[in-house]
């Protein structure tokens, strides 16, 4: 079988729903993709499909940050079925998205998550580039990705996520 990454498509919200519930044993994310859905603050949305089966998830949303001439994307959430990890879904949803945003004409991303991670697509400590995180969070956990060059040569200061992220 062979997994399809594409862009997300209004009857996959309900298989979505579910498997970031699963995902991260609670609803919270789930809600979370809806709530950023109906505000209109989804930037790029894919799925990853086998066969019609929604095994993977993955949603960039609005964020902003000061001293950055465009716009800036936060990275959740990313969610894979348990019986499809370490499968390379994951990246294939990473890889696609960022080019998706490259594309849009999207100036970088931020995503709070695991350094060792993260750090394989390039992302490196926010702090990097004089940002934090809007939420109380460790600083190497809260990283960017410069979509091109000195995108965040000017940026300065804490970077707000939409405001859909204040009720996790």
């Amino acid at each position: 079988m062979s997994v399809t990454i594409r862009p997300a498509a209004a009857a996959d919200a309900a298989a979505v729903h579910a498997l970031v519930t699963a995902a991260f044993g609670q609803p919270g994310e789930a809600d979370l993709v809806v709530a950023l859905n109906e505000a209109g603050r989804t930037r790029v949305e894919l799925v990853a499909d086998v066969d019609g089966l929604i095994v993977g998830h993955l949603l960039f949303s609005a964020a902003s940050a000061d001293g950055v001439a465009g716009e800036v994307a936060g990275l959740a959430p990313l969610a894979v079925a348990a019986d499809w990890r370490r499968q390379g879904v994951a990246k294939a949803l990473v890889d696609a998205g960022l080019t998706a945003l490259k594309a849009r004409g999207a100036a970088a991303v931020v995503v709070l998550g695991d350094p060792a991670y993260y750090g394989r697509f390039g992302f490196v400590p926010a702090a990097n580039y004089g940002l934090v995180c809007e939420y109380d969070v460790p600083a190497e956990y809260f990283m960017a990705l410069e979509l091109w060059p000195d995108a965040l040569a000017f940026a300065a200061g804490t970077v707000r996520y939409a405001p859909e992220f204040a009720g996790l």
